[in-house]
């Protein structure tokens, strides 16, 4: 993996893949997480006397559509900053191209959105080939959108021999990393979410990796009725259910514990203030859905949690938009802190993880929150993303 440590750049200018497609409420920026990510690689490189032209993706714009022009961040990217950034109404093009010629060196660039232009979620070459010819050296920190096959992600790198992992992109493959491959055992797994579908390829990966995995949420459902159990009107997806028992078995060949609820906080109602009742799990009432993790089942995995040295979370364990359904999931992210503080390594993951532990105010009590959801489950599912594999040719 070669980083921007590596280099020194002075005299350099560097075209950076950041990501700062970040949520907008009457043109402001309203979570500044992303801006502040790219931060220290965009620095490194100013304090090595090099130049940075920045292009990223906002939105899903059909061809040039105000909303969603790069220009509505740009004073939050100079007051992070504390530099006044150039701006260009096009990324690719004579002015464009003129605007990163005369960049000076200590200068920022902020190209317009790159998905203006449906080349760039084509992987197009000569599009590729446009972006390349700002600078001479290219830097990947976007992780969010590394996997994709996209020209700004994955192609131009080809047209670079100088090519390098952003800061944050090497702090994502590391974190993940002491997970998948040398974490301090033992190696908890905490899945949640609605359904198992988009989670088998994940604990199909990781199944022989970790000691134990945690199943809650709409997911444990089917695992239960495959299991014999009364779910009463819980979610579930009854073409999982072989799946669901193929998975525990896998399970106990390889050693790895899997725990499943054995309450659920339940309600006739999908709706806040809904009254409540405590079932176990496998006993629900035909009338009642299942709806967050009851009080033995978070005790159950609390000493899980709690015993572990490498923790990885990915997905609510209850309906945690909803306030009278969110203590299980605030009290696994709680614990998941807890286990932080005694010494544990916890990566969270995933968009509704992140979600929650932004709602509960965790996201500095963890080791690390990545920033990129579909690329952080591709990678759990062991692919090798096309914009980390671009790097490394």
């Amino acid at each position: 993996m070669r980083t921007i440590d590596d280099f020194n750049f002075k005299e350099k200018k560097v075209l950076i893949r950041v990501d700062f497609n970040v949520p907008l409420e009457k043109g402001r920026v309203t979570d500044t997480t992303r801006i502040k990510s790219a931060v220290p690689t965009i620095l490194k490189i100013i304090k090595d006397g090099g130049a940075c032209i920045l292009m990223s993706h906002l939105g899903r714009p059909n061809g040039f559509e105000d909303q969603f022009s790069l220009i509505q961040i740009k004073s939050e990217l100079d007051k992070i900053l504390k530099i006044e950034t150039k701006f260009c109404t096009d990324c690719v093009g004579p002015m464009a191209e003129e605007m990163s010629q005369q960049l000076l060196m200590g200068e920022v660039l902020l190209l317009e959105n790159l998905r203006f232009y449906s080349e760039e979620t084509k992987g197009d070459e000569d599009f590729s080939k446009k972006l390349s010819q700002h600078a001479s050296c290219y830097v990947n920190d976007a992780f969010g959108t590394a996997h994709r096959a996209h020209a700004s992600t994955t192609v131009v790198a080809k047209y670079f021999e100088n090519k390098f992992f952003g800061k944050l992109l090497e702090k994502e493959v590391l974190a993940l990393k002491k997970v998948m491959s040398n974490g301090a055992s033992p190696i908890l797994a905490v899945l949640g979410g609605s359904k198992i579908s988009s989670k088998i390829p994940i604990i199909e990966n990781i199944i022989d990796k970790v000691d134990d995995i945690i199943i809650g949420g709409g997911m444990s459902f089917t695992f239960i009725k495959a299991l014999g159990g009364k779910i009463g009107s819980s979610i579930h997806e009854d073409s999982m259910t072989e799946k669901a028992l193929s998975i525990l078995e896998f399970a106990e060949q390889k050693n790895t514990k899997i725990h499943l609820p054995v309450d659920v906080v339940c309600a006739k109602e999908f709706k806040e203030g809904a009254e409540s009742k405590i079932f176990a799990i496998d006993s629900i009432s035909d009338e009642y859905e299942g709806l967050d993790s009851g009080p033995k089942s978070l005790e159950k995995f609390k000493k899980i949690i709690m015993s572990s040295k490498t923790i990885l979370w990915n997905g609510p364990v209850g309906v945690f938009e909803l306030e009278s359904f969110s203590k299980g999931t605030q009290e696994i992210g709680t614990a998941i802190a807890e286990s932080t503080k005694s010494g544990a390594f916890s990566l969270v993951g995933g968009g509704d993880s992140v979600a929650a532990v932004k709602k509960f105010k965790l996201e500095n009590e963890v080791s690390y929150v990545s920033t990129g959801g579909g690329a952080m489950l591709e990678s759990l599912e062991g692919k090798i993303l096309p914009g980390i594999g671009a790097l490394k040719k």
